[in-house]
């Protein structure tokens, strides 16, 4: 039986960036404090394989959604990943200074990568990189809030601006692309999803 819509509790899925995994400090920063205030979080850490990381949400989505209100984070090429996802599921989203066209800008990535987390080495091909085209959201139609920082070292914040005008937008001057001071936004950002997260 499932429970009431009414009483379904928020579920917080974080889904990390390339070559990182479920313990990336901004994962941990959110377990901590959905901990604190008794929040069901999840984050996954993402096969390497495009297809298998988007199939294997939607598993997940598939499964919780009739308990929880899930409303999806993403950073770097998980705030790509999330985006796509939130609109497949309507759910509400926040993008973490996203790539907005990995198939181009991974290309540079293409061969023998190091893992953050575990420094295990793993391939990255051109199929990888053509595959992600298939997950592009010309026009999305879902809540989602947009997280820049100007001094992101790695993409240039413009191109998200750009390219997701719909979003509610927090752009800070400085910062670097793990989101200098990730804890201060936590709050608003689960606010945001608490709110917009389907009864």
């Amino acid at each position: 039986m499932n429970p009431s819509h009414k009483m379904r509790p928020l579920l917080v899925i974080y889904l990390h960036g390339f070559a990182s995994s479920g313990q990336a400090h901004k994962a941990e920063l959110l377990r901590t404090w959905c901990a604190q205030h008794q929040l069901a979080f999840i984050a996954p850490s993402l096969p390497v394989q495009p297809s298998l990381a988007i199939s294997s949400v939607q598993e997940m989505l598939a499964a919780l959604l009739p308990f929880y209100r899930v409303g999806l984070v993403g950073a770097s090429l998980g705030g790509f990943y999330a985006r796509y996802l939130a609109q497949q599921a309507q759910l509400p989203c926040v993008l973490i200074n996203p790539v907005v066209n990995p198939a181009q800008r991974l290309q540079e990535a293409i061969g023998a990568v190091t893992h953050y987390h575990d420094q295990l080495r793993f391939s990255w091909t051109q199929e990888h990189c053509q595959s992600l085209v298939a997950y592009r959201v010309e026009k999305a139609s879902v809540p989602c809030r947009l997280l820049l920082q100007t001094g992101d070292d790695v993409l240039d914040y413009r191109q998200a601006q750009l390219a997701y005008p719909e979003a509610e937008l927090c752009l800070e001057e400085g910062g670097d692309h793990g989101f200098t001071g990730f804890e201060r936004h936590i709050p608003a950002l689960v606010a945001f999803l608490d709110q917009h997260a389907a009864q």
